[in-house]
């Protein structure tokens, strides 16, 4: 039997960064991983690498080129008359981003003398993991480990309304797959995953209808951002229904039709392809955890504490498949932290400034408390905001559209959330997160000098702003 210092059971931003955290720190170590790429070939990086993250931002970005082209490139004296979309070869293009990715993991493992164990990992004991092989011709076997950390992350949401069948109706993993433009596109789900595939295929062409059954559009969004965004994907022509309740789906060779329930009445609508995109639960099927007295909660999380520790002695849980948003970042910080513990550092994380984003364009992303939730906790603080239209570069770029939204504390000024809607958004939000890690004030940000012309300046305006100290607005 194979013994190590460490064993991870998950290859995903989350397992795949423990990993090589633990190796960094002098432990013996091993990953657990059983993905097999479009190839047919093994794959690290998980979810987030195949099929999520990276991806959808391949696809994101081709289709935004295409987008400029269509729509923008005559005012910049560009004639882009006649232009065609190859899907095959940008589907391609896709293919080849994650398949390079994967084997920088490989190379970064093989860097750092982890030993990937190809194959799917079950819990024994608090010590003992049994490995399948990923070819079924192999026997199972058992590796022992000190420390033992789960990352097995987590998968689609399926709901039995609309039954995923990989061909009219598909997951987030078959929507990144399409080999050609569906004329009439539907999704169910307004969240982070269906606008951002609602906005590649509504670029590439597609007539997109999104049914949601939340009557708010992205309640968790601090509510003028969101209502800004809605009016800004609506303009763009995503069709978006809120409050509707999909009851059920009916499909053939050419169309399937979803029926529906809205204001009171049943209605239905026919698509050449359906994405279910109503969220993710954590995989834990096949993790052992009822034999080995691993303790999950109703919604099949693993319970940790504020160390990622679960019940059973040394093994910890990360990612996905504990507490806490779904994100790959907060993934790969927990297990640093996790490596780091087990080598008896104070491993460190601020769930309280964890960047959120969400790729559409213009790019939403905030960190820490909306406005909304400040009044409901009854906390008093000051806003400031600032609008793209008033940035220069923003001008230049052609894309005006958004704010950035400055939060913070009235007695301390201390910033408890920024909020952005606009170009480069992902980008930006970093500062606000920086700031918010030192316990910055906006007057903090107020007070450093940001390069001109940039689309920093608007972060630096809306610090501003909160003083009513804006220069430019």
């Amino acid at each position: 039997m194979k013994e190590f210092d460490v064993v991870v059971i998950g290859g995903g931003p989350g397992g795949y960064v423990a990993a090589i955290r633990a190796a960094q720190l002098g432990f013996s170590t091993a990953c657990i991983e059983r993905w097999i790429g479009e190839d047919g070939n093994p794959a690290l990086g998980g979810t987030c690498l195949n099929v999520g993250c990276i991806p959808s931002k391949a696809l994101l970005d081709s289709s935004h080129h295409i987008s400029f082209l269509k729509h923008e490139a005559k005012e910049h004296g560009i004639n882009s008359s006649g232009i065609t979309v190859d899907v095959h070869k940008m589907i391609k293009r896709k293919s080849g981003i994650v398949k390079t990715l994967t084997q920088g993991i490989s190379g970064l493992f093989k860097k750092n003398n982890i030993e990937w164990l190809q194959g799917s990992g079950k819990l024994i004991t608090n010590t003992q993991i049994e490995i399948t092989p990923i070819h079924n011709k192999a026997e199972a076997y058992t590796v022992s480990a000190e420390n033992i950390i789960l990352a097995t992350g987590s998968v689609p949401f399926n709901i039995p309304p609309a039954p995923v069948d990989n061909d009219m109706i598909v997951d987030s993993t078959g929507a990144l797959k399409f080999t050609g433009v569906p004329r009439r596109l539907g999704i169910i789900g307004a969240g982070v995953i269906g606008l951002e595939l609602g906005s590649v295929w509504s670029r590439l062409g597609s007539e997109v209808v999104i049914l949601e059954a939340l009557d708010e559009f992205l309640p968790s969004v601090d509510r003028q951002i969101a209502t800004s965004a809605e009016k800004i994907l609506r303009k763009q022509g995503l069709e978006i229904r809120l409050g509707t309740k999909v009851t059920g789906t009916g499909s053939n060779n050419r169309e399937v039709t979803v029926i529906y329930e809205a204001d009171g009445e049943k209605q239905q609508i026919s698509f050449d392809k359906l994405i279910v995109a109503v969220g993710r639960k954590p995989n834990t099927d096949g993790l052992g955890a009822e034999q080995a007295g691993l303790e999950l909660d109703q919604r099949g999380f693993i319970i940790v504490d504020e160390n990622c520790k679960t019940n059973l002695e040394n093994v910890y849980a990360i990612g996905d498949v504990v507490r806490g948003p779904m994100l790959a970042h907060k993934a790969s910080e927990e297990g640093v932290a996790v490596a780091e513990r087990i080598a008896g550092k104070p491993g460190h994380i601020n769930y309280d400034v964890i960047p959120w984003v969400i790729y559409t364009w213009p790019e939403i992303a905030w960190v820490g408390k909306t406005e909304q939730a400040l009044k409901q906790e009854g906390i008093e603080y000051q806003s400031g905001s600032f609008p793209f239209l008033a940035s220069g570069r923003a001008r230049a770029l052609g894309t005006t559209e958004g704010m950035v939204k400055v939060l913070s504390d009235a007695r301390t000024d201390r910033i408890l959330g920024v909020h952005i809607l606009g170009p480069g958004a992902s980008e930006l939000i970093a500062e606000a997160v920086v700031t918010m890690e030192f316990e910055g004030s906006a007057e903090d940000l107020a007070r450093t000098i940001h390069g001109h012309p940039t689309l920093s300046e608007v972060v630096h305006e809306a610090a501003l702003a909160v003083d009513n100290r804006a220069i430019h607005f």
